[in-house]
């Protein structure tokens, strides 16, 4: 026969029985989502070396190898370089700097020679969490002011600006971006 404390213990037991598994539950997320990507900034930002930047081969956190440059847009990171800016494109979730960087870069690195600054701005999708988002658009930035201090630019010579809307317009492919342009 049941007495009330049994019942109690046995509601404590269940009680602490959901905490551990609840608490499993998270510690999986976190650690998917670290590995994912989402945390590549824990210890500093990302990181790239000049010869990865020249040999094209520049993939910041990305397990897979270095990404491509795309023809068109889509879930692939690509430069293009569109009048007196350069555009990195990014994707899903990733901090990958397209191959091709180098190249994309050159005429911003001859602007700084002459004494310009290079204004590094990184936009985002609307899909997803928006705090997120900001964080990964933040990470995407760093990883093209990277990309520059590895071709010789000074961090002095280099601005990080948060636009005023970091949503950007466009497809969501289009709006993964990283604007660099020469003040």
């Amino acid at each position: 026969m049941a007495t009330q404390d049994d019942d109690e213990q046995l509601g404590v037991v269940t009680a602490v029985l959901i905490g551990a598994i609840l608490l499993a539950v998270g510690l999986a997320i976190g650690i998917g989502l670290y590995r994912s990507g989402q945390g590549a900034g824990a210890h500093g930002g990302p990181q790239v070396t000049a010869a990865a930047i020249m040999n094209g081969s520049a993939s910041l956190g990305s397990a897979n190898g270095p990404d491509t440059v795309a023809a068109g847009f889509g879930d692939v990171a690509s430069v293009r370089v569109e009048g007196d800016t350069v555009k990195f494109y990014f994707a899903s979730g990733k901090i990958d700097v397209a191959a091709g960087a180098a190249e994309a870069l050159s005429e911003v690195v001859k602007g700084v020679a002459v004494g310009k600054k290079a204004v590094i701005s990184g936009f985002h999708d609307t899909t997803g969490d928006p705090a997120l988002n900001e964080e990964l658009a933040k990470q995407r930035a760093l990883a093209v002011r990277d990309a520059l201090m590895a071709l010789g630019i000074g961090e002095d010579k280099l601005e990080l600006k948060k636009p005023e809307v970091g949503t950007a317009s466009g497809s969501n492919a289009e709006a993964r971006r990283v604007e660099v342009t020469l003040e």
